[in-house]
């Protein structure tokens, strides 16, 4: 297998001690926290991390596979790789490995294989490639990748530097029990496995040190963290973190709507630190498509755990996801569903056309529809959340807003500083100060306000 790609195959050392490497990631923020961990140890065990579009000794794409469009985008960046040196190692890590491993063992371009719950391995995985020169598959034997679906065990990971000026996200569980009859990712992560609460804890205060202000909790399904070591305690972990010293906001992954109910929604309000923004999953809003779709709550429970949320917190911003086109989905069925998400008023939606994922309940349901049917549904709720967004964002007109300040970017061929208040509204500042981590205050104007709704982004 190592010797078709050329010299640096051939010329194999036994340590990945000073070479050049280049990673991609697709997907998820779980995906992106591991990435940044990967990261972590390969600079620790000696290698220089390089932009993608460099010429590297390895190329680690850390793959998706939610969608078909995942899928090919893993694919292309795998190729691309392939593509920029034909004399590198190319590895596929992560969930399209786990959901397609014999293509991956098939596709040429690929030279390494590594699965989840393998990715803190990365450096001793490498070592053992290179030291193998070539005697071996792409996935050592089989010792980079595990059967994800038949492990109790959570990869233990510990984020060290912070990836962003302000704000982390912290890995908290992994794997889903649900089995929605669209979703491949059960099988890509395998069931619930829950972090130790002591070592989210201790990862958060050594972040802390390093100037975290923010922490974001995520995860496959964090609505359950907890349940398989016996008990619900997501609301026990935010309340832990919001007596943090040095933590000024907890934010919340995407919630299982069930998880409001009237004692979690009191106490997630009790939490000062905690963000007035939530993301709860909705898919759609008609009660038959849901039922299709084996989700398991209905539209009435999800309209509960809304009132219950505007009525414990101010304004909350919340927003959700909605898959259009699922199969069988009627024309009324889709209005249905349009009238629900536009009563219920969302800050954001993220809308998505159904894609059949091969192995899953849904993918082999009649009535599939065509994509022409699927872009017009989802055109016309990708109207509505953009006109609701910008109702929303201007309830803050004239108001006195938080900011942490994240980054720097040029906007219309000006500097600006970009930072999010608590309900994850984008807020750009014109500034030639570097006050990334201070917390500061400014009142939105409605000049302003129309010189950036373009932009999703307000001006103070």
């Amino acid at each position: 297998m190592l010797e078709r790609t050329g010299n640096m195959h051939n010329s194999m050392e036994k340590s990945i001690n000073g070479m050049k490497v280049a990673m991609h990631n697709l997907g998820c923020k779980v995906n992106s926290y591991e990435m940044d961990i990967m990261g972590q140890k390969l600079k620790a065990a000696g290698c220089e991390i390089v932009p993608f579009t460099d010429k590297a000794d390895i190329y680690i794409i850390n793959t998706c596979t939610v969608t078909n469009i995942a899928d090919r985008k893993s694919r292309q960046m795998l190729h691309r790789a392939k593509k920029e040196n034909p004399e590198a190692v190319v590895v596929a890590v992560g969930c399209y490995v786990e959901t397609g491993i014999e293509g991956v063992k098939k596709d040429e371009c690929i030279d390494l294989a590594v699965g989840n719950n393998k990715k803190s391995e990365i450096v001793e995985i490498l070592n053992t490639f290179f030291e193998a020169k070539g005697d071996t598959d792409k996935t050592l034997g089989g010792s980079s990748i595990i059967d994800i679906n038949h492990t109790d065990v959570f990869e233990e990971m510990l984020l060290s530097d912070m990836p962003e000026h302000t704000r982390a996200y912290i890995k908290i569980q992994d794997g889903c029990n649900q089995f929605c009859s669209y979703c491949v990712i059960p099988y890509a992560r395998g069931r619930i496995r829950s972090r130790d609460e002591n070592d989210i804890l201790g990862e958060i205060r050594g972040l802390i040190q390093k100037g975290c202000k923010e922490v974001v909790l995520t995860g496959i399904h964090i609505s359950s963290y907890g349940v398989d070591k016996g008990k619900a305690a997501l609301i026990d972990l935010v309340e832990k973190i919001g007596e943090l010293s040095g933590i000024e906001r907890i934010r919340l992954g995407s919630l299982e709507p069930r998880i409001i109910t009237p004692e979690n929604a009191k106490r997630l309000a009790a939490v000062s630190k905690l963000c007035p923004h939530f993301h709860l999953s909705l898919q759609s809003g008609c009660d038959s498509v849901l039922k299709r779709m084996n989700r398991h709550y209905t539209t009435s429970e999800f309209r509960e755990g809304v009132r219950l949320l505007r009525e414990c917190f101010d304004r909350p911003a919340i927003t959700t996801d909605v898959i259009v086109g699922f199969p069988g989905e009627t024309e009324e069925e889709f209005e249905e569903s349009r009238r629900f998400v536009e009563d219920i008023n969302f800050y954001e939606m993220h809308v998505f056309k159904y894609s059949p994922r091969k192995g899953t309940v849904a993918a082999g349901m009649k009535e599939q529809l065509t994509d022409r049917e699927k872009t017009l549904r989802s055109d016309v709720l990708i109207h509505m959340t953009r006109t609701q967004s910008e109702v929303y964002r201007n309830n803050f007109v004239g108001q006195k807003v938080r900011i942490l300040w994240e980054d720097m970017e040029e906007i219309k061929g000006k500097e600006y500083m970009i930072g999010h208040t608590e309900r994850y509204v984008r807020i750009a500042m014109s500034s030639d100060d570097d006050r990334f981590s201070e917390k500061l205050s400014g009142t939105i104007t409605e000049e302003n306000v129309k010189g950036f709704l373009n932009l999703d982004t307000l001006l103070i």
